[in-house]
């Protein structure tokens, strides 16, 4: 028994060989390994935002503050290798698409129960040797998380085990989207036709694929910079035949749907949350299907607006930026429908519901921002700037982050079988959500003014922004802290939740708080829609 007499969760009454640590880290609970997920992704998330913060101490003032460029440069590499490789890629598929996965379609665990714990291993396996760089060798490795050459083949810093942890990283993505794509085709609940299916999951289908399609892009690509170090081969040194730009077209042909595996589970989060606080179902549930499957597609293609300055035909430029646009327009759909959702709907206003709210707002100013980037006239002047930091946070931080947070408020009473404090988390949001604008939105006036991106140093001119900027830096991590705080607490101490605190229509609210070992009794027979509200109130 733990505290307020409350019984452990049902699905830690692990009755294996195994006890303590070994008990959760040999287990193939698919719940298990998904708060696996969850408490290393959020430590290493704790990491990399303590780094983000030394950065933006360091760029308070011209000049030098608190470290040298090669420091900064170091720190900016991990920075960025442990947001983008160890916690925002696996970061919603691998916390919550574990988690409630299987609930959501009515299934009792994951097609491949051992393959998914192996692919959380991968993932320790290949944080432990990319963040092994920093320490090893001739210094941490200063290319940034793009690992660009020829600079990442000239560098004489510890740049292999930086690749290779990337590298292996991307075999815990390919296992994780095999085994959802497995999963949703074979082990929906009887009745639940692809239409009737929730659309956290159809967002985790199209992620799937383009984690199975697309990984394997990047890891080869990882492959041949090991090999242009090692064996001077010539894949992209001109000195020895190869080209220089042939990198940036393999690894964007990756990186690019990479944004859509971060931000497709981040819009499947945000459509169940909606319905469920709007008291209605979601406004063109088909919309969004159809959309979904078109991001997850477009987004193969449009990868070459990341180059328009490296050299290429006017053709292609055109091509590129239409392309770009295009895969603008399932995303509006998305938006469109959401508010369409909310419109004329019973709103409860709720921890999990302002997240969702802040979502659409950063999302939106994003999606906008990226037009700007998409347009060949306006990249060539912005390109390379903090203009691009800024979008690239408000999509990936603003996006994902909030989501992530959205999604850890919204299912917290179901994956520990307690409540929160609301009133802290509220005023955690808040302070978060106004740190977050006075930390980013500054970089896109400074982009606008010239300032580059990546630099150690800037000009007197940049100066007043960057005081605000790094100000929200620094509130934004203090309310982060209080929602951290909130959520450790009240994951022991909180009082205990009902079945359905929220009154969600979904299958994760028809059992128990927190889930029995294998999720259902008796598997559900599907005969409604996932967002059909009769006789669904918050117990």
């Amino acid at each position: 028994m733990s505290s307020n007499n409350l019984p452990e969760p049902s699905y830690l009454e692990y009755k294996g060989r195994f006890k303590g640590l070994f008990a959760w880290i040999f287990s193939t609970d698919h719940k298990r390994i998904g708060l696996l997920y969850l408490y290393s992704i959020m430590t290493f998330f704790i990491v990399g935002a303590i780094l983000g913060l030394l950065m933006k101490f360091e760029l308070i003032a011209p000049g030098k503050t608190i470290m040298d460029a090669k420091t900064y440069n170091g720190i900016f590499t991990l920075h960025g290798i442990t947001m983008i490789f160890l916690i925002v890629i696996p970061g919603l598929p691998a916390v919550f698409g574990n988690f409630f996965l299987p609930i959501l379609i009515g299934a009792k665990d994951v097609a491949f129960p051992r393959l998914n714990l192996l692919s959380w291993w991968i993932y320790i396996f290949g944080a432990v040797v990319a963040l092994s760089s920093q320490f090893l060798g001739d210094g941490p490795p200063d290319t940034g998380w793009t690992f660009y050459a020829p600079y990442s083949f000239k560098t004489t810093t510890n740049m292999l085990p930086a690749v290779m942890g990337a590298f292996i990283l991307g075999f815990s993505s390919i296992l994780t989207g095999l085994n959802f794509i497995v999963t949703i085709h074979r082990m929906r609940a009887p009745g639940m036709t692809w239409l009737k299916m929730p659309l956290f999951p159809w967002t985790l289908y199209g992620t799937a694929w383009i984690q199975l399609l697309a990984t394997p892009i990047v890891g080869i690509t990882l492959l041949m910079i090991v090999a242009e170090r090692t064996l001077q081969i010539g894949f992209f040194d001109p000195a020895l035949g190869g080209d220089p730009v042939l990198y940036q077209h393999l690894f964007w042909i990756y990186s690019h749907p990479a944004v859509y595996i971060m931000i497709l589970p981040a819009m499947g989060v945000i459509s169940e949350i909606l319905p469920t606080f709007a008291r209605k179902p979601i406004f063109g549930y088909k919309a969004i299907v159809v959309s979904t499957i078109l991001i997850a597609f477009i987004g193969y293609f449009v990868w070459g607006h990341h180059m328009f300055t490296a050299g290429m035909s006017g053709t292609a430029q055109f091509a590129f930026s239409f392309l770009t646009f295009l895969v603008a327009i399932p995303s509006a759909i998305k938006v469109f429908n959401w508010i369409s959702t909310l419109y004329k709907g019973s709103i409860q206003l709720r921890t999990p519901f302002y997240w969702a709210a802040s979502f659409i707002f950063v999302f939106m100013i994003g999606g906008l921002t990226g037009l700007v980037l998409g347009s060949v006239a306006t990249n060539v002047h912005v390109h390379d700037t903090a203009f691009v930091v800024a979008h690239f946070h408000f999509i990936v931080f603003g996006g994902v982050g909030f989501a992530f947070l959205a999604a850890l408020h919204y299912w917290f009473p179901k994956i520990y079988g307690r409540t929160f404090d609301e009133g802290m988390a509220n005023t955690g949001w808040v302070i978060f959500f106004i740190g977050f604008l006075f930390l980013y939105f500054p970089m896109f006036i400074l982009g606008l003014k010239g300032m580059p991106r990546r630099y150690f140093d800037y000009v007197q001119d940049f100066h007043g922004l960057n005081i605000v900027s790094s100000m929200g830096a620094v509130l934004m991590i203090f309310g982060f802290f209080l929602l951290f705080i909130n959520l450790v607490r009240s994951a022991r101490f909180g009082k205990p939740a009902s079945k359905n605190p929220w009154g969600g229509p979904t299958l994760e609210w028809q059992i128990a708080s927190p889930p029995t070992v294998e999720n259902f009794d008796k598997i559900p027979k599907i005969t409604k829609g996932p967002y059909d509200f009769t006789n669904v109130k918050p117990d």
